[in-house]
């Protein structure tokens, strides 16, 4: 009996411990609470941090998140006013500025979102139906496109950047006025949109990349024609440097040369007419010179008596080896004569 005393003792305390605490509730920095009796909102919302009092057993504490929440919503496909499917997704930050008004439209977080997934989808596809694809890509207006240094000094035409009304920015100003205004009756304060990313839809995707693969070709094409236009020019250049250079080259030898030959010529000269012994001397040794020039193994030679060539050879015996006599051949008209004009020799010389 004492054992059952002592434990129906300690269920009741541990019952009246309960209820002696359940009045009590703490609300932390970061949140807020309202306090419903059957369902129904009590009081005005708690939005201070610390230990507060309620009736214990009849009411209930319903915490709502005070920081700022964020929304991410799904890509989803939309047309633009130029007709072309994009998919946009979009991100936003919120926060609940009205808890009780909030509590009753919509009771919590999940519901706000469904809520803004329609809202703000619905102001986005408003939006982007209104402006073309350019005014929802581009930010500026008045954006320079970016050149490579190296194109700097370039005559290719690449093309300018279509010129937008307003951008990226205030069109994403115009998604957020619209959606801050209705978002606004359920205790929400809209705090900032962006679009996240802005893609082709996937049926056009290729088409578009094909595009942009043909223009990028394009400009390959005009660098490739230009790089051939200067290969050509620079190697045109080359070759009228060489033969401006093989001209003045051959010049200066034929210069020196010439120079060379009028020096040897005057040398030649002053050795040779310092006598008359020196002058004979010069024309003998040009003459066998000639010999070796003129006359080969089986060369059969018709001169003058008084040729230049033949008076060298006028004191060798007549029957000395490389030396024969004949009679001339004649015609009706006299002794045949040379291309000279000379009576020919009685006298022909084979050479050996």
């Amino acid at each position: 009996m004492n054992r059952f005393m002592i434990s129906i003792l300690a269920v009741i305390a541990a019952v009246g411990i309960m209820i002696a605490a359940s009045p009590f509730y703490t609300v932390s920095e970061v949140e807020q609470v309202i306090v419903t009796q059957f369902g129904q909102p009590v009081g005005n919302p708690v939005t201070t941090a610390g230990l507060k009092l309620k009736l214990p057993l009849i009411q209930d504490v319903n915490r709502i998140d005070r920081r700022i929440l964020e929304w991410d919503g799904n890509p989803s496909d939309m047309p633009t006013k130029d007709k072309l499917y994009v998919a946009v997704d979009l991100f936003a930050r919120w926060r609940i500025t009205d808890p009780l008004q909030y509590f009753l439209r919509l009771r919590d977080e999940r519901s706000a979102q469904s809520r803004l997934d329609d809202i703000l989808g619905s102001e986005t596809r408003n939006a982007v139906a209104k402006h073309e694809l350019i005014e929802i890509v581009r930010t500026t207006k008045d954006r320079v496109p970016l050149r490579d240094a190296l194109l700097t000094n370039s005559k290719i035409d690449l093309g300018s950047l279509v010129p937008i009304q307003k951008g990226r920015k205030l069109v994403e100003r115009e998604i957020f006025t619209a959606a801050a205004e209705k978002v606004r009756v359920f205790g929400i304060e809209l705090l900032d949109i962006r679009f996240k990313r802005i893609n082709y839809n996937e049926s056009v995707r290729p088409k578009i990349y094909d595009r942009m693969i043909s223009e990028r070709r394009q400009i390959a094409e005009r660098f490739l024609s230009e790089g051939n236009g200067e290969a050509a020019r620079i190697r045109g250049n080359r070759l009228r440097d060489l033969n401006k250079i093989q001209s003045e080259a051959y010049r200066q030898v034929e210069e020196i040369r010439g120079v060379a030959d009028a020096k040897a010529t005057e040398i030649y000269a002053s050795a040779y007419n310092q006598s008359p012994q020196a002058v004979e001397f010069y024309e003998f040794t040009r003459t066998v010179q000639s010999y070796k020039s003129i006359i080969s193994a089986n060369t059969t030679l018709v001169l003058s008596t008084d040729s230049d060539l033949f008076k060298f050879l006028k004191g060798m015996a007549p029957n000395g080896p490389g030396i024969s006599t004949r009679p001339s051949p004649t015609t009706d008209d006299g002794p045949q004569k040379n291309i000279s004009g000379n009576v020919p020799s009685q006298k022909t010389v084979p050479a050996e």
